[in-house]
Order: C-alpha cells, then structure tokens, then sequence
C-alpha cells in the first residue's frame, strides 16, 4: 500500500492495511466480489476509508442493524450486492435456562477455545436470557458439532432462522465530551467518569482492550472507530473526533455502554 496512506494510521495497522490492498487489487483484477472475515468497528473505518480512496464500492454487514462485528464486501461496479452474498448464519445457544447464567465472555472463550480465530465470529447478542451468535455460513457445521458445554453449563449451539433474532437488551448511549488528548486513560476516565489515576490503575493492571487486544498502555492514543472493554465497567467507542475548543480541548463523540 502507498507510503502516502499508511501514514494517516498506525504503524501496527500496516498489516491490514496491507490486506485490504490485496482486496482491492483483487476486485480491480478479477472483476468480482471479494468477501472479508469479520472485521471490528475501527477495521471497518479503515476499510471504507481504503476503498473510497481506490473508488471501490464497498458494503458491509453483521447479519443486522448495528451489529460490531461485519464482513465486508468489496465489489466492482456492475454488481449489486444482496444479503446472501455477506454467508451468514445464526446459531442459538441452547442450555438449561432456569438453572444457569451464561455470559459473553464463557461463550467467546469456549468459541475460541475450539481452535477458531476471532474473525470467523460476529456479535454475541441475548435479551437477558436468549443468547445468539453470528458466524460464516461455511463454519456453522463445524461450530455446531463442536460445543458440548460452555464453562460447566452443558450446552449446545444450533442453527436457527433470523426472524428469531432477539432484540439485544444493551444500548449504547452518546456523550459528547471535550478532551486534552485522546490518550487510552483520558478517553476511559471520561466515559465511565473516573479519575485519570483510576483510569489509569486499570490500563495498568490488564483490565483493559482496544479493539479485543490486551494493551497496558495509559497513553495509548485512541482514533475514531476505535472500541475500548474496560473489564466490570463495560465498553466505550470513540464515534467522532471533531475540531478544538478556544482553550484547544479536543471536542469529541463517545458512546457508552455500561454494565
């Protein structure tokens, strides 16, 4: 990918970037669509911001409205895209409702646990009592002859239709905010309203991601897209960077979602 446009991203970035070049070189070569695993909010901003850059039509989906997780799909101009072409499927997660508590974390863990990388999995979803999850079409046999338990619950994942999609019970809520900078510490203690020093204990202390990676850096600066987990908090993404106020404090656009 051309120097002029890593620079606009972090140096750690370079390597998706770099696939998403591939993507696009492969549109332009083959003349076809090009369907990505599962990309986190923060790759779907660089995505879109490539393929602008390239003049290739891109859509993207996680199987429904404001879903985190989405595969995106590069395409040439002929082509008009439908959901179909996104092979997606839902499985729910089938267990002893009244006699156990399932949590996002045991039902990733136990997915990743089965030998597959994050990217073959979409948002985790539940009302409070259903859970559901997204997948590739092509691993929903395999994930479903996989799974046996989750944690000591016994439990099994079985493919189900997506009118039976539950309306997630987790809504993020917008706040507008205006920061000195747009470190890791400054960005946590303001959407959960912390002290930096107590923002900064729990970066310290591993209770922290961005972007589902484990970083211990307080001053880790934060771009838009990007989707912080601050364990027994809840998680934080930074919607929108805007212009400085007269005393050059960085207005921004966080949204919320609190445990």
């Amino acid at each position: 990918m051309d120097e002029n446009i890593t620079q606009h991203f972090r140096p750690e970035e370079a390597p998706f970037i770099d696939a998403v070049g591939n993507w696009l070189q492969q549109v332009q070569d083959e003349y076809r669509p090009v369907l990505t695993h599962f990309l986190n909010p923060r790759q779907v901003y660089v995505a879109t911001t490539l393929a602008r850059r390239a003049d290739i039509p891109v859509r993207f989906s996680g199987g429904f409205a404001a879903a985190e997780m989405q595969r995106a799909l590069f395409y040439p101009d002929y082509y008009t895209p439908e959901a179909k072409d996104f092979e997606l499927t839902l499985l729910r997660v089938d267990y002893p409702v009244k006699f156990a508590t399932l949590h996002h974390s045991q039902i990733l863990g136990t997915l990743l646990g089965s030998g597959i990388e994050r990217e073959i999995i979409g948002d985790i979803v539940t009302d409070g009592q259903t859970w559901q999850l997204v997948t590739e079409t092509n691993m929903a046999d395999y994930l479903t002859g996989q799974v046996e338990r989750i944690g000591r619950v016994k439990a099994r994942l079985v493919t189900t239709t997506w009118d039976t999609l539950v309306q997630r019970e987790d809504e993020w809520e917008p706040e507008a905010a205006t920061l000195s900078s747009l470190r890791l510490d400054s960005i946590v203690g303001t959407g959960f309203h912390l002290s930096r020093h107590r923002a900064k204990e729990l970066i310290e202390a591993g209770r922290v991601r961005v972007n589902w990676a484990d970083t211990e850096k307080p001053d880790y600066e934060l771009a838009v897209a990007d989707l912080v987990s601050v364990r027994g908090f809840g998680r934080i993404r930074l919607d929108e960077v805007g212009g400085r106020t007269k005393k050059e404090k960085i207005r921004v656009i966080l949204a919320v979602l609190k445990k």
